[in-house]
């Protein structure tokens, strides 16, 4: 190492001194044993290397650490090679836009994997090890793949993320964080990952149990209930959402008289949505005595009188007290009584009338929305097919109005509750009166691929707005949903699309070049998903060759004859 004279005096060994001189600089502050001026980094970087000799000299030999266990092996079938490649595609594709911000005619790899990943999990394949760091990197940046991608990344990848900090979500998302995949099988591993399981761990085994063994899931939470931090009580109570029954109802009804307020309120959701427990029977009643029919008027009305007061046992049963900002106290309790109320408490109320002849129904005074939005939450709550439809009306009604004159935000969690084919039924209904600028929420609860209904109705509308000459990207969320969710079939009705249309006088300079190439983008994005599909199908076994001309089969030997 290079010295000047005037730096004789001995270099500090001191790391953390070293350090802050060179975040600070040498300008500001000047290394112990030499003088301001161009040397003084020259002696720093020399103080420096010194320092690191020192301090590499002093150290220990440590014991070697213990050899990580090797990964465990994946029984599953592995990749067709031809799903491999396409895998380490969807893996690294980096989407763009081209030129401003148009995205071009290219598919967007990175949309399709959430569907590749659905595929490959349904035929059982196991992950080519070499792609497991992507995947990994994949799920960590995104939430909604992480359940497929670690389901398909399978025990191996757990291996890694003990090995590696950024992936440790791996550990919390699957049950028991990898510690022991038979925990759930094993009463003492399980018992033992219960007490001493971080939390993450613990909220992981109680759901798995729990879709397997619900008595027993409730057993295990009950045994450390009291004991438990309220955050963590609420967490737990969650989980009893899987697999909710009339057993349950004892547990739960211990928790309406929990010290956190959360608690109580997810109690009281969970058994109003038995509609034959007690708490259930409770709200009825309150409910019932806030709702009536007044047949003194020419035509039927409903009329309600909202509750004056919210006491003790209301809020026992989870009724919330305070109003937020801007929501009058009345009108907040009697949503909650009728959330909760049992939904078939009400035609015995009503004069027998159903679902349908109920929401028809008039209602005096302004009470109808806050009585109807509480008559949607509670179909959704008890997943009610009938009401959910009386409330939607027809598919046709006026976007504000309908029976239920429910929000689109409402009538898509209305629509999660019927049957998928009715669900595309009613929404290719909405689409052909309301077109597509507000039905981006109700595809988004269709099932995938949309069946031919919504298919239809979606690809009709989109010609109807290319043909009205505006641009496509009014539509952009419903042309990448279309790219995702359509049944790759459609391609086909998409051809005639292609071509650069003839621009009426009033449409917008450019729309149709605009159209033409966001069609080419759909088109070539369905063909690549068939191609997955195609890609990923097990190989079909050869067929035997038929036995030549007067050749005989050999038979297997049987008894002989006497």
């Amino acid at each position: 190492m290079s010295r000047t004279a005037d730096t004789d005096a001995p270099l500090p060994d001191t790391w953390e001194e070293l350090v802050t001189t060179a975040l600070l600089g040498t300008d500001r502050r000047t290394p112990a044993g030499s003088v301001p001026g161009p040397r003084a980094p020259h002696d720093l970087l020399d103080a420096a290397a010194l320092a690191t000799v020192r301090r590499r000299a002093g150290l220990r030999p440590a014991r070697a650490a213990r050899r990580p266990a090797p990964a465990p092996a994946d029984p599953r079938p592995a990749l067709p090679p031809a799903a491999a490649r396409r895998l380490t595609l969807l893996l690294t594709d980096r989407p763009g836009t081209s030129g401003g911000g148009r995205r071009g005619t290219a598919p967007d790899l990175m949309e399709l994997l959430p569907q590749w990943l659905a595929a490959a999990n349904a035929h059982g394949y196991a992950a080519p090890p070499e792609a497991l760091p992507a995947l990994l990197d994949a799920a960590r940046g995104r939430t909604d793949l992480r359940p497929a991608a670690l389901r398909f990344a399978g025990p191996r990848a757990l291996w890694l993320a003990r090995l590696n900090p950024d992936w440790r979500f791996a550990l919390r998302a699957t049950h028991g964080g990898g510690a022991s995949a038979s925990a759930p099988d094993d009463p003492d591993r399980t018992r033992r990952l219960w007490q001493e399981g971080l939390f993450a761990e613990r909220v992981a085994l109680l759901t798995a149990l729990r879709s397997r063994a619900p008595a027993a899931a409730r057993a295990l939470l009950a045994a450390t209930w009291a004991t438990e931090r309220a955050e963590d009580r609420l967490m737990f109570l969650d989980s009893l959402r899987a697999g909710l029954g009339p057993d349950d109802e004892p547990f739960l009804e211990q928790a309406l008289a929990d010290r956190s307020r959360n608690v109580r309120a997810t109690a009281a959701e969970l058994l109003s949505a038995l509609p034959d427990s007690a708490l259930a029977g409770r709200m009825a009643l309150r409910a019932a005595a806030c709702v009536a029919v007044d047949r003194t008027r020419d035509v039927p009305m409903i009329v309600v009188e909202a509750p004056h007061e919210c006491d003790a046992g209301m809020e026992r049963d989870g009724v919330v007290a305070k109003a937020p900002a801007g929501r009058g106290e009345r009108s907040w309790w009697l949503g909650q009584l009728v959330e909760a109320a049992p939904l078939g408490c009400w035609s015995r109320r009503l004069g027998g009338r159903t679902p349908r002849e109920i929401v028809a129904l008039p209602v005096a005074d302004g009470w109808q929305g806050e009585l109807h939005a509480a008559w949607c939450r509670a179909a959704v709550r008890q997943r009610n097919a009938a009401w959910s439809r009386a409330l939607l009306g027809e598919p046709s009604a006026p976007e504000a109005g309908g029976p239920g004159a429910v929000s689109l935000a409402e009538r898509a969690q209305l629509l999660g509750t019927l049957p998928a084919a009715e669900r595309a039924e009613w929404v290719a209904g909405f689409i052909e009166t309301h077109g597509l600028s507000e039905a981006f929420q109700l595809l988004g609860v269709c099932a995938v691929p949309w069946a031919a209904p919504v298919g239809r109705a979606v690809v009709d509308a989109l010609n109807i707005a290319r043909d009205a000459g505006s641009y496509p990207w009014s539509f952009s969320g419903v042309m990448g949903l279309a790219e995702r969710c359509l049944d790759p079939s459609e391609a086909g009705r998409l051809d005639a699309l292609l071509a650069v249309p003839d621009e009426p006088e009033d449409a917008s300079p450019g729309a149709g070049s605009y159209w033409a190439e966001a069609f080419q983008r759909l088109v070539t994005t369905l063909r690549l998903r068939a191609t997955l599909l195609t890609e990923l199908a097990p190989p079909t076994p050869p067929a035997a060759e038929p036995a030549p001309a007067g050749s005989v089969e050999p038979t297997a030997p049987g008894p002989a004859r006497r």
